[in-house]
Parts: C-alpha cells; structure tokens; sequence
C-alpha cells in the first residue's frame, strides 16, 4: 500500500482516473462468464470496518476468505475474517465487540447456512487473514486466523465445532499479522506455519494526501514487523524457530505469502511479497534453515529495480514450461508484475509488460489474485480483485459500497492466457446485448479473492471479500473450451492432504505442473485440490506424484472430467 515513486509525477498520476472510467463503462463481454449468486446461495457478509471517521489504517486492508471442507461432506464450505467495531489496542473497550468472522456451510441445495454460532467461531479480533490445513492429522481441516492483534488456532473437533487452542498450542502472536501459510519445512510429517506480519501502527500518527487532506497511512509511517515461523512439535503445541530458521534476519511490511518448491528440489519455499518493501524468497535449505533469494534469482524488485507496494501473491505455472512463476498485485501507479521463472539456470525475469498484464492493472490497486483456468483450455488465466486504499480519485459510477466507501470501490479484471504467459484482458473489449458483465461489472473494495469449484460442476468458481458491501460468489459460466481433472493427493498415514506435493499430469501432448498447497492470493485460503484444464485432451496419460517426502509415484487415470483421489502408496513407486 506504499505510494510509489510514479506517484510524484503528477501526469502519470492524472492518467490513472481516465483508465479507471474507461475500465468501469467498458467492461462488458459478450455473456457474462461469472455471475455472482451470492444473495440467491443465502451468503449475505460484508467485511465490517467499524470505522468512526478517524482513517485508521487497519479499516482499509480488508480481511480474506478460506473455501475448505471443514465437515468432510465433499463439498467447500465458506470462511470470512471480520473486523469489528473496535479496533484492539487502540479504541475504548466501551465502544463494544460488533461482529465476528462468519463460517457458512454448504447445503445439498447448493444454498449456505450461517453456521458461525454453532460451530463455537467467536473470534472477537480484528481479522484479517486466514488459512486452512490439518496441522494435528486428525483428518479435520482447522484454520488459523491472521488479526489486527491476537490471532487465533481454531482446532476443528470434528463434530462441527472449533476449539481456540492457541494458548495451549503455544501460539502467542499480538502484533499485526496479515496473512499466513501452512508448509511442512522440515518434512517431519507435520505441518509448520509461517505467518507474513505488517507493520506497527500506531492510531496517534496522523496522515494526509498529495494535497493535505486527511487520508489513510502508508506502510512507510510506521515501522515494519518481522514475519513469523512456528514449527509443529507433534501437532499439540508450536515454538517459534523465526530465529533458528533465519527468518528474522528480514524485517518488511509483509502482506501475502505462498508456497511452491520454486527450484524442484523437494524442499518447500516461500514467496513472500512485501508492501513498499523489497519481496523475499526464501529458500528452503533442507537443513531447517532459509536463505532469501530474491535479490540473486531476479524477484525482489521490478525491471526497473525499484521494490513496490506488494499486497497479493500467486505462483503457478503460466508459460506452459513445467515451472511456477509468480505474479504479485501492487498499488495503482504501478502495475501488477510478473516474474517468469527462467527456462535455464535459477531465477526469475520481469515480463510484466510483454505478457499483457502490466497496462491494464496500471490504475488499479491489485489484492487478491488467482490463477485458474477459467475456461478449461488447458492454461492458466488470472483472476484480480481490485480496491483503492486512497481517497483522492473520484469515485466510479455504480460502485456497490455506500458513500463515503465508494470513492474506494474499483473494477475487478479477468485477463486470458494465450498458454505462453501473454495475456489478453478479455472483459474489458467485448459487450453483450443487456450491458451486464461477469467480474468487472461490480465494483467493489475487493479484497480476498479465491477460486475453488464451489458446485462440483468442474470449473472453478471465485469468492471474494469486499469491504462494507457483500462479498461475491461468481459461478462460472465461461464457455467450455475442453475437459477438466481434479485431484486430491492424500497421505493415509497422515489422514490428510499432501500439502507439499508436486503433481504432474500428462495429457494431450501438454504437461501440466501443479504444487499441493492451500495459501496464496492475498490473506486467503485455497482448497488443496488441484484442478486441471486439459483442453481438447480426451485422455490422461499418466499422473506422478512427488510426495514431500520425496517419494515419486505413477498413477493411471481412465477418466477425464472426473474428481480422483490418489493416495501414497497406492500407486507405482519410481525406480
């Protein structure tokens, strides 16, 4: 959320309104690809700020979502971090608690129940992030919750409720933390944690715009907080190994992180993407120590070498080369970039500009993100929620918060890859005859964004959380373009998915790379399902599976639009 340098030249700056109205009026594809059922699925939450009008800076970040399956039912249920109506440390207690995060679970109707009240979530914390795993292998999915003060370890009891173990677990996080990521970096068969932690506000530092109006801070008036790494001791209790690990050798205004084996040595790595300050990429060492790699492998700054306002994060494989690139969402100004992993040797090069998505994210302020294949024609597309952070643009026609709210609000973008990494903003050129369009016709203060097939219907539908008005659930409609797989990779000896591992599916001629994990996006929790386009692919010809141990398995697979399981040791081990 850091102003950037482009912001000191006021014609770059000028231009950025006159984008915004040209992306609002003419954002209508010819059917809409993804309509939002939100209200008709009975999910009706809206991120809840609490604001009084005094611009305090947590108001405007927003929280995220976690789509995860917390009854074993086989369907994805919905998880909202909320503020509330005081913000800790820093209002009167008298002014009361407000609000609580909302867990809604999905019906056979393919409608949600509020489920919050039954399930024992009473988080009363200024939420903000949140992600899903089973850290105890007790095959139930519990989350960690991410706040604006303490956070929370909600253990699922596997009767519907959750338990808030996070004094007797050892976790003992007060400071602001952002967004956090479940990986097993030892390999012990245990899931670790490593939390991405802001900054040090302060409610007494005033702040104002270019033209001395009171406005929200930037990360850049206060002091950073060093991220967080806590290690699982048996899946009753967590200690801090931020230090032995080396992690607090780094201190940045941290916001999204992720997770991938980003140089395929069987050893998890983090991306970690900072605002205002220089990204991080730690490389597992394998000896329970990290290395940041940033600076060396090309991703700690953009082209021009200038570090900027990183908020949301996604690595994926969208060159089509078998190896995950990143791509982080910045403040408006800037633009999203896109660090494509080299095809010889380590490291990473800027092609924000030659890929498509440098432009159009220009007068945008990018959070959450997600890569997906929107149409099932083999490759990976991006999804990116939009929202301003700053109140000195004017406000878009038909913004869906109320004033003064909607001088925030922002269109999303949905932009289509050619397979290559270049990228055509598809909604932005193309209109239908009711004027109606799918991700970009509301607008929004969106923050969380995650893709999860909500329906069971083989394409990936998008949630995502706005501020002070509803979150979106859009089902997508997009024409077909090909065949689809999902897979879930699970370890019975843990009774869990095998966040860690690698999956590569052959089909069709195409080789499609895909890393088991549930973090990602911006402060938002994806399921561990992998979900695979396959183009005009009628068959797979074979799946291995690196298991985090290190272990390589061969599957055969007889079906293509079809969800399947695939369980260590069930399959043929590689000699």
């Amino acid at each position: 959320m850091a102003a950037p340098k482009a912001l000191t030249d006021r014609g770059r700056a000028a231009a950025a309104p006159t984008l915004l109205i040209l992306l609002a009026t003419a954002c209508t594809p010819p059917t809409p690809w993804f309509v939002d059922i939100a209200p008709s699925a009975n999910v009706p939450f809206a991120y809840h700020t609490g604001a009084t009008g005094r611009l305090w800076m947590p108001e405007v970040m927003g929280g995220g979502v976690a789509l995860f399956d917390y009854d074993a039912d086989g369907d994805l249920d919905l998880y909202f971090t909320n503020g509330n109506d005081r913000l800790p440390q820093a209002v009167d207690a008298a002014e009361g608690a407000g609000p609580t995060d909302r867990l809604y679970r999905r019906d056979p109707d393919g409608r949600y129940t509020d489920v919050t009240a039954a399930a024992h979530i009473a988080d009363n914390g200024y939420g903000m992030g949140v992600a899903a795993a089973d850290y105890d292998n007790d095959g139930h999915v519990d989350l960690y919750v991410a706040a604006f003060g303490p956070d929370h370890l909600l253990h699922n009891q596997g009767d519907g409720t959750f338990a808030d173990v996070s004094a007797s677990a050892g976790i003992t996080e007060t400071q602001w933390s952002s967004a956090a990521a479940w990986l097993d970096y030892d390999r012990d068969g245990w899931l670790d944690l490593y939390v991405a932690r802001y900054i040090a506000w302060r409610p007494d530092v005033p702040c104002q715009d270019r033209d001395g109006n009171a406005d929200y801070c930037g990360p850049a008036a206060f002091a950073d907080v060093r991220d967080m790494l806590w290690h699982n001791e048996g899946g009753a209790r967590f200690t801090d190994a931020t230090e032995r690990a080396g992690i607090d050798r780094v201190t940045y205004a941290g916001l999204g992180v992720t997770v991938d084996d980003f140089d395929d040595d069987g050893w998890p790595d983090l991306f970690v993407a900072n605002d205002g300050d220089p990204n991080v990429l730690w490389r597992n060492r394998g000896d329970g120590t990290f290395d940041n790699v940033a600076v060396p492998w090309g991703a700690a700054y953009n082209l021009t070498g200038e570090a900027e306002a990183g908020m949301g994060v996604v690595a994926d494989d969208l060159t089509g080369d078998g190896q995950s690139d990143v791509v982080v969402t910045h403040l408006h100004a800037e633009t999203n970039t896109f660090y494509a992993r080299r095809t010889a040797g380590a490291g990473f090069d800027d092609l924000t500009l030659p890929s498509g998505l440098g432009l159009p994210s220009y007068p945008l302020t990018g959070f959450g993100i997600a890569a997906f294949d929107a149409e099932l024609d083999g490759d990976l597309d991006i999804a990116i929620a939009n929202g301003r952070v700053h109140r000195s643009l004017p406000a878009l026609p038909g913004a869906a918060p109320a004033a003064p709210w909607d001088a925030l609000a922002e269109p999303k973008l949905l932009q289509m890859n050619d397979g290559t990494g270049r990228f055509d903003t598809l909604d932005i050129h193309h209109a239908n005859d009711d004027g109606s369009c799918g991700l970009c016709a509301d607008i929004d203060i969106a923050r969380g964004l995650a893709p999860g097939d909500l329906d069971s219907d083989g394409d990936l539908d998008l949630v995502v959380a706005n501020i002070e008005s509803p979150a979106r659930l859009y089902d997508n409609r997009a024409p077909r373009q090909g065949h689809w797989l999902a897979v879930r990779a699970v370890d019975p000896r843990l009774k869990r998915d095998a966040i860690g591992a690698r999956v590569i599916v052959d089909a069709g001629g195409r080789r499609h790379r895909r890393f088991v994990r549930t973090s990602g996006s911006y402060q938002s929790s994806v399921p561990a399902t992998v979900h695979v386009g396959l183009g005009v692919a009628t068959a797979v010809d074979g799946i291995a599976i690196w298991w985090p141990d290190g272990l390589e398995e061969s599957f055969e697979v007889d079906c293509v639009d079809c969800a399947v399981e695939l369980r260590r040791g069930e399959g043929v081990v590689a000699p």
